[in-house]
């Protein structure tokens, strides 16, 4: 796994062996940032399930500002660290090793706000719809946050209007989606 453009263009990453992750594909990874280049010079990035980082380090290799990673496994959050420093970008990133629904409240008590939110949590154990109830009312999400789910084709999506999100693009690959959300206008 390698990182596809931008600053760290080339170095390869670190994965952990052995673990239920996951690492997203360079094609996959290639076709979701060209989706969403425009929106990542200067921004803020945050990382769920962070995994190796590879995401959020493409992320910050390509421009944004900031990215905090969120990992539970230790190894896993040593792993981000180890490929954050490979890449030069440690000064502009943020691991946190903690449950992710733990890191989004304890980032929101201090100040923390981000243009857009990846998260690729396991398959089928319906992560995405507790950590998008967790994000509706937080302030962590602004209007123009975009968040992006990583999930299987199978992964059912119909409750998030009733969550206020809105579903704005979905790329569906062989056996998995990413799928685009924003806050949905509220009425006046």
């Amino acid at each position: 796994m390698r990182v596809i453009a931008g600053s760290a263009r080339r170095i390869q990453l670190k994965t952990i062996e052995g673990l239920d992750t996951r690492p997203t594909t360079d094609r996959i990874k290639e076709t979701l940032f060209n989706i969403v280049q425009d929106r990542l010079v200067r921004s803020r990035f945050l990382d769920c399930f962070a995994g190796s980082g590879a995401i959020g380090i493409e992320a910050l290799s390509r421009g944004a500002s900031q990215a905090v990673f969120i990992e539970q496994n230790q190894k896993a959050a040593e792993c981000i660290r180890e490929n954050l420093a490979k890449t030069r970008l440690e000064d502009r990133g943020l691991v946190m090793r903690c449950d992710v629904l733990a890191g989004i409240k304890s980032l929101e008590g201090k100040g923390y706000c981000f243009d857009t939110i990846f998260m690729d949590p396991p398959y089928d154990r319906l992560w995405e719809k507790k950590v998008l109830a967790c994000l509706a009312d937080s302030p962590l999400v602004l209007g123009e946050t975009l968040i992006i789910v990583e999930a299987s084709v199978e992964t059912d999506f119909s409750y998030t209007k009733e969550l206020g999100f809105e579903i704005i693009r979905s790329k569906e690959y062989k056996t998995n989606k990413h799928v685009f959300l924003q806050v949905r206008e509220r009425d006046a």
